[in-house]
């Protein structure tokens, strides 16, 4: 009861309807429409790996998954069953379900890391034969197929047959009796061929009217000649549809053999519809997987930037104002929050988001809040929201409440069982021993409170109150709210109340189980910021609205002193608390700002050095190309000359232009000098220099000498420093002195005289030869000499002698040439000394 109530007061079937929207067949719409709520964790965690596996998919799968074909089957089952003979249309509709589930779990089954899909899917069976089959039988318009059997097939032979002899016969008669006709075609009225005739003519066409215009002035009649066709033709029309019945029989028994099975894919097939418009829907507006915490474990629920869903289906959908989003931080040994604040402050907003976020996750929705969304799975969610006034049963506004309430705590015990009577024996023992001391109420308090707060875990139970205590006697209400209160943080796992009463403010300062929360309220426009605060209780701002809004001064001032100076004292130090909250928010927000431009800042330089780093691969692999091309490029020069020379026969001169052909690509290719090293500082006569170990600055009066010393002026002052210990005044550092050492005598001995011995290989005979030939060989002779070369000429014209000399004389492995000894040939032979 209580929790049909609360779904209810949490508009859970308006999310419920929205949902439905993106479902993508009937029957995940209707099971949308009606979620069910899972009783255990384990069923929870299992649709909310669904939703994450088909969010995963869709994530990198476009357009994500089809449900293409797909149709409600759950009547024709339920009619083949039962013996009935479907329709072309209801087996045209199993055809095209079973080739669309078929299509989902290959699109599933060739995705990775999809376990609970995979095992889902696993399960499904298509029967492709069947398919086949009602495909072969039924076509597209959901007519029975001529070749659905051998005798459909004659029987359709028959009838157009048939047909177009009564065509035929009826075109003959109006060609013949063109006259009596009104208009020269055929139409049917019933099974029955007619023609249209003029009605003062009909005895010119005897037959059987069939029908009348509406002016009576065209009969429509069936010759008596055509009359024997029809009749043939309604036969085989009867015949026609009495196959096709068959047909549709034999093949709707083919279909109630499988019908579990089929049942069993439609229920896949939902499950997997329902997965999707979760995973569609979370993902429209912005939600993110939760995870279930335990609290006995010290675990933390966090649920930043949380958002209503509803408040943002009407921001996004019908275009809404922004939802404002609250935080909520609940440490693992609060059972109660108090929220505090004006009305309209976001107070009731808040509750019923915090019992929707517990509802999705159940169901297996995310929530709409920021990462990581961490939340206990609750057993119940319990709500007392909102007015519960009847006339009828004279229930007034508090007597309503009470009614709710009484069945929040009977639906908690019902989960507490036999335990809550033990707990009641435990407590009545310590309030009688608190009883006993008197002076020492507020330790034991404090020690029910800790003792009590093991007994939280017993119910996983959310509560949601508001306006707890309200709608009578304020006092009496007061006293009513905190014991309840007090009641449920030991029976329940969490409840959140809002509340007017300022006596709740304290139940924090007296049991840790408690804690404070407000809705901000900005003083200077008069109007709520919607943000909740935590640790700060709200402050009563009902003087300053009214002051602000025009009631007499000296009546509030009136009030002011009714309330009491405590009540004012403690208002203050809330505003203090307030205003300090949000000076560290500002600090909070100026930090996390110098966060995001330091991590932007790291971003972009951390994408220029891999540009960078990018950047100098690509030099060095354009440079290496660059190596590569001009080494190429030297060979193919160096080839061309070999071949140039190779060509004919070489002369002198063509071995010199290769000789500088040579040289000039050595001096193209060869890799520039490096840069000379810059010279350091050096101070000359009248520089400004700096003397650090001295901390000043002075006037250079002399040049450094070859061991490292300068005067200096300074002031008045002139003294000799080292060069080490000065600077520039741009803090360069002195370029060190470096001390030529003597070089040590060396005594060269003079080169031992090899003996010049004369054989076959080095003497090489010109006699007879021309000059350019003569350059040619001897121009090998001595590129292979390694020592003195005697060179035949004779003394003939002496022309060739005088080439010879030339040729030495300018040749580079030549040191020196002079005549052989007389016993060698005298100056008919000249000895060429290679370098």
């Amino acid at each position: 009861m209580i929790q049909s109530e609360t779904l209810e007061l949490l508009e859970w079937q308006r999310l419920c309807q929205h949902l439905s929207t993106f479902a993508a067949t009937k029957l995940g719409a209707i099971v949308s429409r009606n979620l069910p709520i899972p009783e255990t964790q384990t069923e929870s965690q299992q649709l909310l790996a669904q939703t994450k596996e088909v969010y995963q998919l869709e994530s990198h799968l476009s357009p994500g998954l089809s449900f293409e074909g797909i149709q409600d089957l759950g009547d024709s089952l339920e009619r083949a069953e039962l013996q009935g003979i479907l329709s072309g249309e209801e087996l045209l509709a199993i055809a095209t379900t079973l080739a669309g589930t078929r299509n989902l779990r290959r699109v599933i089954d060739n995705q990775d890391n999809l376990p609970i899909l995979t095992e889902l899917v696993s399960e499904l069976r298509t029967y492709p034969e069947l398919e086949q089959e009602i495909h072969r039988c039924i076509d597209e318009r959901a007519q029975v197929t001529d070749r659905a059997s051998q005798k459909m097939g004659e029987i359709r032979i028959d009838l157009r047959r048939i047909r177009s002899q009564i065509t035929q016969k009826l075109q003959n008669i109006i060609q013949a009796k063109s006259g009596a006709v009104q208009e020269q075609l055929i139409t049917q009225r019933g099974d029955r061929f007619v023609i249209p005739v003029k009605a003062p003519q009909k005895d010119a066409i005897p037959g059987i009217v069939h029908d009348t215009s509406t002016s009576g002035a065209t009969l429509y009649i069936e010759p008596h000649s055509v009359v024997p066709m029809g009749n043939q033709l309604r036969q085989t029309i009867r015949k026609e549809q009495t196959e096709e019945e068959s047909i549709r029989r034999t093949l709707t028994e083919q279909v109630a053999a499988v019908k579990p099975d089929l049942e069993r894919l439609l229920a896949i097939v939902t499950t997997l519809d329902l997965a999707t418009a979760k995973s569609r829907y979370s993902f429209w507006i912005g939600a993110n997987p939760p995870r279930f915490i335990n609290r006995d474990e010290q675990e933390i629920i966090t649920l930043r930037q949380l958002r209503h869903p509803l408040l943002v289906w009407q921001q996004q959908h019908e275009q809404g104002s922004p939802v404002v989003p609250v935080d909520l931080l609940i440490s693992p040994n609060i059972r109660v929050v108090t929220i505090t604040g004006p009305n309209t402050g976001g107070k009731t907003v808040t509750l019923k988001t915090l019992g929707l976020a517990a509802l999705m996750a159940k169901v297996g929705l995310f929530v709409p809040a920021r990462e990581p969304v961490e939340m206990p799975w609750f057993d119940k969610v319990l709500a007392d929201i909102g007015d519960e006034q009847s006339l009828q049963q004279s229930l007034s506004t508090f007597s309503g409440h009470i009614r709710r309430i009484s069945r929040i705590l009977n639906a908690i015990s019902e989960g507490t069982g036999n335990r809550e009577q033990g707990t009641g024996e435990e407590a009545g023992g310590r309030e009688q021993g608190a009883g006993d001391a008197e002076g020492k109420l507020g330790t034991q308090n404090s020690e029910l409170g800790t003792q009590n707060s093991e007994l939280g875990t017993q119910n996983s139970v959310l509560v949601l109150l508001d306006e707890v205590g309200a709608g009578t006697d304020p006092a009496e209400g007061s006293a009513l709210a905190i014991a309840l209160l007090q009641y449920l943080a030991n029976h329940a796992q969490l409840t959140i109340a809002t509340t007017h009463f300022g006596e709740l403010k304290a139940l924090k300062y007296e049991d840790e189980r408690f804690e404070n929360a407000s809705v901000e309220f900005d003083e200077t426009t008069l109007s709520p910021t919607y943000r909740l605060l935590w640790g700060i209780p709200g402050r009563s701002n009902a003087l300053t609205i009214a002051l602000r809004l025009g009631l007499k001064p000296e009546v509030v001032a009136e009030a002011k002193t009714q309330v009491g100076e405590a009540s004012d004292e403690v208002n203050q130090v809330i505003a203090g608390l307030e205003a300090q909250r949000r000076r560290q928010e500002t600090k909070a927000a100026e930090a996390q700002e110098l966060l995001r431009q330091a991590e932007r800042l790291y971003k972009e330089v951390s994408q220029k050095a891999t540009a960078l780093e990018e950047r100098e691969k690509d030099l060095r692999a354009s440079q290496e190309v660059a190596v590569q091309k001009a080494i190429t490029q030297a060979k193919e020069e160096i080839a061309q000359v070999i071949r140039r020379l190779q060509k004919g026969t070489p002369t002198a001169q063509d071995a010199q232009q290769a000789t500088i052909a040579l040289n000039q690509i050595t001096q193209k290719y060869e890799p520039a000098p490096p840069p000379k090293p810059k010279p350091g500082f050096m101070p000359k006569v009248g520089d400004r220099i700096r003397i650090p170990k001295l901390g000043q600055t002075a006037e250079v009066i002399t040049a450094p000498n070859p061991d490292g010393e300068l005067t200096v002026r300074f002031g008045i002052m002139k003294m000799t420093v080292q060069l080490p210990d000065v600077e520039s005044l741009d803090g360069q550092k002195p370029e060190p002195i470096v001390k030529a050492k003597p070089a040590p005598a060396v005594v060269t001995p003079p080169p031992a005289p090899v003996p010049a011995i004369r054989t076959s290989k080095n003497t090489v005979d010109l006699r007879g030869k021309r000059v350019a030939d003569s350059e040619y060989i001897l121009d090998k002779a001595i590129s292979e000499a390694d020592g003195p070369l005697w060179i035949i000429h004779g003394h003939g014209t002496g022309k060739l002698k005088q080439g010879v000399h030339a040729f030495l004389q300018q040749h580079p492995r030549v040191s020196h040439y002079e005549p052989a000894e007389q016993s060698d040939g005298g100056s008919g032979v000249t000895i060429a000394h290679i370098k």
